[in-house]
């Protein structure tokens, strides 16, 4: 039988596995006692999303607010809504933040940042700058996916802040009890 045909029965099975040729003998210089490890499958890459300009883009959410990031290669100067990242960002763990996707992927001051961000407050948009560029990260280099995703920066953060209910003064929070 050829690999093009197809198996109809068991019968023609059992002649597939008895014509196949056996599994390579481990070679003599081989540590015998050493166990077989199967090579890992790989993944298959996905692939390089770059516009005409050479940069890629990606969104970023965290809690309210929402930064669009564009990524170039450059000399790792990080613009937010057109000012510098030390101007917008002026508290030392915010700028950390931002910069965690590149030290994770060793790409520290290899790519310029433009992003623009709306809604919540600081700290909310520092963390959606920080999941877009992890997302435009891998888009301009799918290798690092691998790692990126390893320290959880692709996802999304679900915690958000809990709506006023009525009849209460904050989400959970009652008023104060009188007994007279």
């Amino acid at each position: 039988m050829s690999d093009t045909d197809t198996v109809s029965s068991l019968a023609d099975l059992k002649n597939l596995t008895a014509n196949a040729p056996a599994p390579a003998a481990p070679a003599a210089d081989a540590d015998v006692d050493a166990p077989v490890v199967p090579a890992a499958p790989t993944m298959p890459l996905r692939d390089r999303e770059v516009d005409a300009q050479g940069r890629s883009y990606a969104t970023g959410r965290r809690k309210d607010a929402v930064a669009r990031v564009w990524l170039k290669p450059g000399s790792g100067k990080v613009t937010v809504n057109g000012r510098d990242q030390e101007v917008y960002f002026a508290r030392p763990t915010l700028r950390l933040v931002i910069n965690q996707p590149f030290q994770v992927a060793g790409r520290e001051g290899q790519y310029d940042i433009v992003c623009t961000v709306k809604g919540g407050g600081l700290s909310g948009q520092a963390g959606a700058v920080k999941h877009g560029i992890a997302q435009a990260l891998t888009k301009f280099e799918p290798a690092l996916r691998g790692a990126v995703k390893a320290a959880g920066f692709l996802t999304r953060d679900p915690r958000v802040v809990e709506r006023k209910k009525y009849g209460r003064a904050k989400a959970r929070r009652s008023f104060q009890f009188s007994k007279r």
